[in-house]
């Protein structure tokens, strides 16, 4: 059964109105995507949503210049489980000055970057509290991979997301749109209640 924040962020996804057919324009089939029904096992990959900060596509970076931003960022409070949004492989590790410590997971023509993350990487494996993954290693779907981290270029502490599918990056909003309609939730649902209101 979805948690109570996936419930709230299905709602607030759906108020969009994004049909799936715009989902990967330019990049990818959307008849392919929809006929494969596999958007419904995707997990959301912060366990701790707080809010979305940063928007995937052009956005004015911390220099104060333009710059593409290839992913979302989700602020979660600092130490919040990161789950795997699809099961697939540790293609990379990553430790720089931008993503800082971060992790690519392969999952068929789809990769998912997950950056800014707790922990470290040392002797080809990465570290936060009780996670240790290595390049190569095999993850599950809403497997715990890490934890929200300040590593990298960041002024808070969020997970940025990024998706992409034959090398080419999607907006991950959309994939998570995509992951909403796919489950069959419908806008006229109520929202759900918190705290007994």
């Amino acid at each position: 059964m979805p948690s109570v924040c996936f419930k709230a962020l299905c709602v607030a996804l759906l108020s969009a109105q994004l049909p799936l057919a715009v989902l990967l324009a330019g990049s990818a089939s959307s008849q392919q995507l929809s006929s494969s029904g596999r958007w419904r096992l995707g997990v959301f990959p912060v366990a701790s949503f707080v809010r979305f900060t940063s928007h995937y596509g052009s956005r004015i970076g911390p220099s104060g210049s333009v710059e593409p931003h290839d992913g979302l960022d989700i602020a979660a409070p600092l130490g919040s489980a990161i789950h795997s949004w699809w099961g697939g492989v540790v293609q990379e590790l990553i430790t720089d000055g931008s993503c800082g410590v971060g992790l690519v997971i392969r999952s068929g023509s789809y990769e998912h970057v997950y950056c800014h993350l707790a922990g470290s990487t040392w002797g080809g494996t990465y570290r936060s509290g009780p996670v240790s993954l290595s390049q190569g290693q095999a993850v599950a779907t809403g497997q715990l991979i890490g934890h929200v981290g300040l590593s990298g270029r960041t002024s808070g502490p969020h997970l940025h997301w990024g998706v992409r599918y034959r090398g080419q990056w999607l907006d991950p909003a959309r994939v998570l749109r995509a992951m909403v309609a796919s489950r069959g939730t419908s806008k006229r649902q109520p929202a759900p209640r918190v705290g007994g209101i």
